[in-house]
């Protein structure tokens, strides 16, 4: 039996991400600074300094490529390695998915926002790992979270109507 599809296409706008994950370690780094390297926790966000900024960038693109493993049974097929990190290095992150035809189409947003959250943490988790170990597993936890999240809502379905025929008299 074949079932017709549905595209959906999430595009995570890179500055969004960028920002998000500055915002977090800068808070996180001001807000602990009880560990020794709390400035260089905190550090990621002051001023877009290049080095940092590679980083960051470095850690989406790494977050975006698992998701992407993580999701592959949803993905519309581009196996052109080279032409999506160009994409990644040229624009934002984009996934494109393929849906069953009863696909809820009203849990797309939430689809994106636990996206974005993956990506954030996952990032976020890799700048700790560097800058502050004790604090990563926060974050590996909540990348987890947003995954879980991007599968409960990839498996809604609309539920079918039935239509009843009226009876003329």
């Amino acid at each position: 039996i074949y079932m017709a599809k549905k595209e959906l296409v999430i595009t995570l706008v890179k500055t969004e991400l960028v920002y998000e994950v500055q915002n977090k370690t800068h808070l996180t780094g001001v807000s602990r600074f009880a560990g020794d390297n709390f400035e260089q926790v905190a550090n990621m966000q002051m001023g877009d300094d290049e080095e940092h900024k590679n980083q960051i960038l470095r850690s989406l693109g790494d977050a975006h490529r698992e998701l992407k493993t993580k999701m592959s049974n949803y993905m519309v097929g581009n196996t052109d390695k080279a032409n999506d990190i160009q994409e990644e290095e040229a624009g934002d992150f984009k996934l494109t998915l393929k849906m069953p035809s009863n696909f809820n189409q009203a849990v797309s947003d939430a689809i994106a926002a636990a996206c974005h959250r993956f990506l954030v943490n996952t990032a976020i988790y890799d700048w700790f790992m560097i800058t502050n170990p004790s604090e990563a597993k926060n974050y590996s936890d909540l990348a987890v979270i947003a995954l879980q999240s991007i599968r409960e809502s990839v498996n809604k379905r609309t539920i079918p109507t039935r239509i009843v025929p009226s009876v003329s008299e």
